[in-house]
């Protein structure tokens, strides 16, 4: 393309002046019902000391205390483990890969996060480092969560010990609110036999945005609950809106956005930018690829997000493992293209959402994304928890395995910052 076609492409100063005035116009009637939103929390600044004290650890801890929760004592040994460093050290963990230790360097500048999917239940996180202790093994950067948030906070204060235990090992996390296309939302929707029906469009139809935000600031104020999963464009704009406005929110979007293409990320990463605060800063942190994306799609939006100026702001979260039923044809494994792009492309996280498939293929009863949408209820009447925590661990060997497979080749992991 000539440099003359190419400048047909520039953005008109004009237009974006007609936006910045809509935007503005105390007239905007889908601007004044996000303001409401936030006046019932009692405004911006409000929201940010609410969620600053909810959010220290020892309030968490009061909290649990308060309830009387079978979680806290777990707390108290997780910290124990921590403070006595029961857990493997980064240098031994490369040591026993390497088989001794490492003169060369590892550059922290493509170290890949270790992220594991859906830790659900806090029973399973104390199982998990057990087994890490145990087996020497890293626990995990980041964790996901998609459990039915409302069943959390009743379940014995889960919800709070989540997001103490976070805090204590050193690691980020996402919660995923309960105002999505399973809620009910679209009334057109139920269970998994119309599961195609959400693809037209997943889950935050008319009022349901809004709803989201108002949603997402209750556990914001009560918990400190900062992070949450977004998956639609409306909560997205939404999101940009209400972290321009002044809350410290964040957020990273899931693949059932389709960011499958460069262009999609190359639209993604416009509006993030677009719509970040004066000093640069953006509340969408990361998101995930499709599964069907390619290492080449994955450096050319390497070379857009650096460009923009987001590439130490806006993590990539690639799927390397799935669940073995219900979200792709198996066999998944993007490990080997994980290690072989991951030394060019930065701040990229290796997710692990199923076993390794030589495990999964295995087991009387492997992994399943359908049953991330059981209530803890059904779970039980159905003699799953053990089965659903097993799986869950296989998914922490996964991540293991390609940690394992990213320090062989000379790149460096970011696991539990503060047990390694």
């Amino acid at each position: 393309m000539s440099s003359e076609i190419g400048k047909k492409l520039a953005l008109s100063a004009a237009r974006l002046d007609e936006i910045s005035a809509y935007l503005l116009n105390k007239n905007n009637s889908l601007t004044k019902q996000l303001f409401e939103v936030v006046e019932k929390y009692g405004g911006v600044e409000a929201i940010n000391e609410k969620a600053r004290e909810s959010g220290r650890l020892e309030n968490l801890l009061a909290v649990l205390e308060r309830e009387n929760s079978p979680y806290r004592k777990d707390l108290d040994r997780l910290i124990a483990w921590r403070d006595d460093r029961a857990f493997v050290t980064m240098e031994e963990y490369r040591a026993g890969v390497l088989d001794g230790p490492s003169e060369a360097p590892f550059p922290d500048v493509n170290a890949v996060t270790l992220e594991v999917s859906a830790l659900n239940y806090f029973p399973w996180l104390m199982a998990e480092a057990k087994r890490a202790i145990e087996k020497r093994d890293l626990m995990p950067g980041r964790f996901i969560r998609v459990r039915y948030m409302k069943e959390s906070e009743g379940d014995g204060g889960d919800l709070a010990a989540i997001a103490a235990a976070m805090k204590i090992i050193g690691a980020s996390y996402v919660e995923t609110l309960d105002t999505k296309g399973t809620d009910g939302a679209n009334v057109h929707l139920g269970g998994p036999e119309t599961i195609t029906g959400y693809f037209g469009g997943v889950g935050q139809p008319n009022g349901y945005a809004l709803k989201w935000i108002d949603e997402y600031l209750y556990y914001h104020t009560t918990y400190g609950l900062k992070q949450v999963l977004n998956l639609n464009p409306g909560t997205v704009l939404l999101g940009y809106m209400l972290h321009r406005l002044g809350v410290e929110m964040e957020f990273k979007i899931s693949v059932f956005m389709g960011n499958d293409n460069p262009y999609s990320v190359l639209w993604t990463l416009l509006t993030a930018r677009l719509f970040s605060r004066n000093d640069g800063s953006t509340p969408l942190v990361g998101f995930n690829f499709s599964n069907s994306v390619s290492n080449e799609t994955i450096e050319l939006a390497s070379e857009a997000r650096r460009e923009l100026g987001l590439e130490k702001a806006v993590r990539f979260e690639h799927h390397i493992t799935e669940t073995y039923k219900s979200i792709v044809r198996q066999p998944y494994d993007r490990r080997d293209e994980l290690v072989e792009i991951a030394g060019r492309v930065p701040n990229i996280s290796a997710k692990h959402e199923g076993g390794d498939v030589e495990v999964e293929e295995k087991l009387d009863h492997p992994s399943d994304l359908l049953e991330y949408f059981l209530t803890k209820e059904e779970i039980i009447e159905k003699g799953l928890m053990e089965t659903l925590q097993n799986n869950y661990l296989s998914k922490h060997d996964a991540a293991n395995a390609t940690a394992r497979a990213l320090i062989a080749g000379g790149i460096g992991v970011i696991a539990a910052k503060e047990l390694h």
